[in-house]
């Protein structure tokens, strides 16, 4: 296996990012198999792997994939996102037009269960931009304003859903159900609240940690929504016509403090200041498969020209890790 540094950074004082590039030839899935120990001790690593030049082999090779380094690819529940199905529980990446930028997140952490392990695969790349830039989420712990951090700490963070009768997803594409008994089963399960508003909408609120502790590695995290929710990361002519139309509990998703105060404009915009400062891209290759440590590394999106598309697959639940989350306030520190 070959390592190169086929990378730039998005800030010229950034730190070394968080990919090893391992170049190659021939089925990827001979490689997982052959290698599945060494690739996951590389992934604890770095956070990130990028298989470059192999066959991947369509959907069913991407799942296949996915099983010969992780698990069995997981459904996309409680989503947040549009997505398309592909095949079985291979999607395609968020259906958002392409002058749309998805600010970095680790998926799920929204949820009290999420994917330990992502995998994008480049089916055809853009013609320009459209990368997926990566950050360690320990490196944006570490440069977040201690202030800030611990402020977090104490009160938590709160993911404001609103699943619309008019705007947003609506709950039965959300929760796949058509049934209002199961969606508050499932709010029950992953520790929601929901309320349900007018003749077909729902709200749903959760209050969850803003810092977690990595399960392999025990570093603290900076693993939320706080960012990519909260109401300042829609475009200021989107924010403001919603705000105007529903008010800040109407909007599809919002951020809180976990005891619903509202968090500054000015605080989500260090935050935002923080993941640029270390975050790294690279350009797609057609047949790149991408594997990210969800908990050690957040993923975006660039807005991008040309018909890029990308099939995502997740797999590990979180549930099956003691150490997803910390109550150590030493986190914060």
């Amino acid at each position: 296996m070959t390592s190169t540094e086929a990378l730039t950074s998005t800030e010229p004082a950034a730190p070394a990012g968080p990919l090893l590039v391992v170049e190659g030839a021939g089925p990827v899935t001979d490689l997982l198999h052959r290698d599945r120990a060494r690739l996951r001790a590389r992934l604890a690593a770095s956070g990130a792997i990028l298989l470059r030049g192999f066959d991947v082999g369509g959907a069913d090779g991407l799942a296949a994939a996915v099983r010969a380094l992780a698990d069995e690819p997981l459904a996309y529940t409680e989503q947040s996102s549009p997505r398309s199905v592909i095949k079985g529980n291979v999607y395609t990446s968020t259906d958002y037009p392409p002058t749309a930028e998805i600010p970095l997140h680790n998926e799920m952490s929204y949820q009290a269960v999420w994917p330990l392990t992502l995998f994008f695969h480049c089916v055809r790349p853009p013609l320009t931009q459209g990368a997926t830039p990566l950050a360690h989420v320990h490196a944006v712990h570490e440069l977040i304003d201690p202030d800030v951090r611990a402020e977090f700490v104490r009160r938590g963070w709160m993911a404001v859903r609103t699943y619309g009768e008019d705007v947003g997803l609506r709950w039965r594409t959300a929760f796949g159900t058509d049934s209002r008994q199961e969606v508050e089963r499932q709010c029950a399960r992953g520790g929601l609240t929901p309320t349900w508003t007018g003749t077909d909408g729902l709200r749903t609120t959760a209050v969850r940690r803003a810092v977690h502790r990595h399960p392999v590695t025990g570093l603290p995290l900076w693993f939320n929504h706080v960012v990519i929710f909260h109401e300042s990361s829609l475009p200021a002519d989107v924010r403001e016509v919603l705000l105007d139309a529903y008010g800040p509990d109407g909007l599809p998703n919002n951020s809180r403090y976990g005891d619903g105060g509202v968090i500054p404009d000015e605080v989500v915009e260090h935050l935002r200041a923080c993941y640029r400062a270390v975050s790294v891209r690279f350009d797609y290759q057609e047949d790149d498969l991408l594997v990210v440590d969800n908990m050690a590394v957040a993923h975006g999106r660039e807005p991008y020209t040309g018909p890029r598309r990308i099939a995502v697959a997740m797999a590990e639940p979180s549930e099956l890790s003691g150490r997803s989350e910390s109550s150590d306030p030493g986190a914060a520190r």
